[in-house]
């Protein structure tokens, strides 16, 4: 039986694409996730209990079933373990027996999942880092800082060197400062 797995992946938060594609596939019967979490992972769990010799799961993608490298070495072994396959599409990845790929492929492939991975397990920090009122990247400096290092500057009476000193704006920071 074709069966298919699905959950919110970037570009696919409600999973009605990959739904598609299972359609497509003729799945007779898919599991998926209410969430991206990598934790709790229910219709996970659920479709590797259900199944059986001879079952082909279907995935969008590698990314969309395991959260690593490990994860998905563990998932391939558990599915030969029961005489299953499967078929990852945006990966072109099939694991009948009858299929050969070539080692640059297989290479890229997971290289590919394993940027996936990385991307995701950032952008999820990002989301609960900004729910905690965090911003990212580089923290801006206090305005009073930035006006003294330009009016310093302006003067003409102080070196890069004297004005880093005594503000702490660096010399790439004023100018970019002072293009505005």
């Amino acid at each position: 039986m074709l069966i298919g797995y699905a959950r919110p992946i970037d570009g696919d938060l409600t999973c009605e694409k990959q739904k598609t594609l299972f359609n497509e596939y003729g799945c007779g019967e898919f599991f998926a996730e209410s969430h991206g979490d990598p934790k709790h992972r229910d219709e996970l769990e659920r479709m590797l209990a259900r199944l059986e010799t001879g079952d082909r799961v279907i995935v969008h993608s590698l990314h969309a079933l395991a959260d690593s490298t490990r994860h998905l070495v563990e998932l391939l072994e558990g599915f030969e373990q029961k005489g299953c396959t499967l078929h990852a599409a945006s990966e072109e990845i099939d694991t009948a027996p009858d299929k050969t790929f070539s080692f640059q492929k297989i290479v890229q492939c997971l290289a590919d999942f394993q940027s996936d991975s990385i991307s995701a397990k950032t952008k999820a920090g990002l989301t609960v880092a900004k729910e905690k009122g965090m911003h990212a990247g580089r923290p801006r400096k206090p305005d009073a800082n930035v006006k003294k290092a330009i009016a310093m500057y302006r003067s003409k009476q102080y070196n890069l060197a004297e004005i880093k000193e005594q503000t702490g704006i660096s010399k790439s920071t004023l100018y970019r400062y002072l293009e505005n």
